[in-house]
């Protein structure tokens, strides 16, 4: 859709001189970010680039301008999408069937290597994205090394990514207005006998018409028993009245994801089950009142864990009560108690308030830009007990 919020170039140039300032004072030579479908953060917020079926990277030097690493069918549409002019093919970034590409030619990483650093010698090469990094990657990059180490340098780009810029907040504001039309769409037309999935669908087709690019996650619409899953996949369940209806809708505008999460029922909810649901929304405002900038995280995490205590529920919670969103649905820092940071001002979290039972779970979900008195809610439709 036309003037639909993005990053522009001059943003991606920003952060390839902050990426390498970064890689000064921590000795890198070269930095290799990776990503796949499932999770591209680094490879898109270096270049915009969103790899599928293949994997895809971007390396960079101290000095320069960086190169997108893709695999061999992809050269066409990494020129359409990516910011990075310069591409090199790689075998090792071919999809998972492992194609052998014959008389293809294609680049080595000794040739990326040469690439990004010229004729310095290379003494140490630090990789993002090492969780998601398969040894098919990781090896062929070790051994190309040479002498050199390859170290773990995932910290330089989460500081970057963890405070959002303007442009990167007008994505997400976008993303999130996108996701309540779709839990509004959901909201008028779910009705028993519907399955989960067939709920999904009106989910997703309110989010496409309102200007998604993509779902920020799989949309959640887990019913009954499967309301407990904290990770799930709707299925055929066929949903019934009087049960707990756990939905999470999110959109994904210019690379930046979403989430709205409500409890709801068609129907009178039980009272246990609406002592927990209000419980639940109860958390979710303590939450969001306790934070603010130079507030410790682990501070909101232990007085969130205490008002559940208080309340008697401490037995129905799993985690909480917050992680960080941006390119990624879930992404670092986390908020834990184990958290050693502080909120610092437009850092962006999902406020995730999963309370389950053995029967049912709920959970309360909504974006917050930390500010310096409070927090800017990216999502506040529909914050009440919820009984069509």
């Amino acid at each position: 859709m036309a003037g639909r919020p993005s990053i522009p170039k001059s943003e991606f140039v920003k952060r390839w001189a902050t990426l390498q300032e970064k890689m000064a004072e921590a000795d890198l030579d070269i930095v290799i970010a990776h990503g796949h479908e499932a999770d591209p953060a680094n490879v898109r917020y270096l270049s915009d680039y969103w790899p599928l079926f293949e994997t895809g990277g971007v390396a960079i030097g101290r000095t320069g301008d960086p190169v997108l690493l893709i695999g061999p069918e992809s050269l066409t549409f990494a020129r359409t999408r990516g910011k990075i002019p310069t591409i090199m093919q790689i075998l090792e970034y071919r999809e998972s069937a492992e194609p052998d590409y014959p008389g293809m030619p294609l680049d080595t990483f000794k040739d990326v290597f040469k690439a990004v650093a010229g004729r310095k010698k290379v003494k140490r090469i630090g990789i993002a994205g090492m969780s998601v990094m398969p040894m098919t990657i990781y090896g062929p990059i070790a051994e190309a090394a040479g002498g050199a180490d390859v170290v773990r340098a995932d910290d330089l780009l989460t500081e970057m990514r963890q405070v959002k810029s303007a442009a990167e907040l007008r994505c997400m504001r976008e993303a999130f207005r996108i996701s309540e039309i779709a839990t509004e769409a959901v909201l008028g037309q779910i009705r028993p006998g519907m399955t989960e999935q067939e709920v999904v669908g009106i989910a997703q087709g309110a989010m496409y018409a309102a200007g998604a690019e993509y779902e920020g996650h799989p949309t959640y619409v887990l019913t009954g028993r499967n309301s407990t899953h904290a990770i799930g996949r709707p299925s055929t369940k066929v949903i019934k009245e009087g049960e707990m209806i756990q939905l999470n809708i999110g959109a994904l505008v210019g690379g930046y994801s979403s989430s709205v999460g409500r409890p709801i029922c068609i129907g009178k909810m039980p009272p246990k089950m609406r002592d927990l649901v209000e419980v639940g929304l109860e958390a979710h405002y303590e939450t969001m009142d306790l934070m603010r900038a130079g507030v410790p995280a682990s501070e909101v995490v232990i007085k969130f864990e205490e008002f559940i205590a208080e309340r008697g529920y401490s037995d129905y919670l799993l985690y909480g009560p917050c992680h960080a969103i941006g390119l990624m649905e879930v992404e670092r820092p986390w908020m834990e108690s184990s958290s050693g940071y502080l909120l610092e001002e437009n850092m962006t979290f999902q406020v995730d308030t999963f309370l389950y039972t053995k029967g049912y779970g709920l959970r309360w979900e909504d974006g917050a830009r930390v500010t310096k008195s409070g927090v800017e809610m990216l999502s506040d439709r529909f914050l009440e007990v919820i009984e069509l």
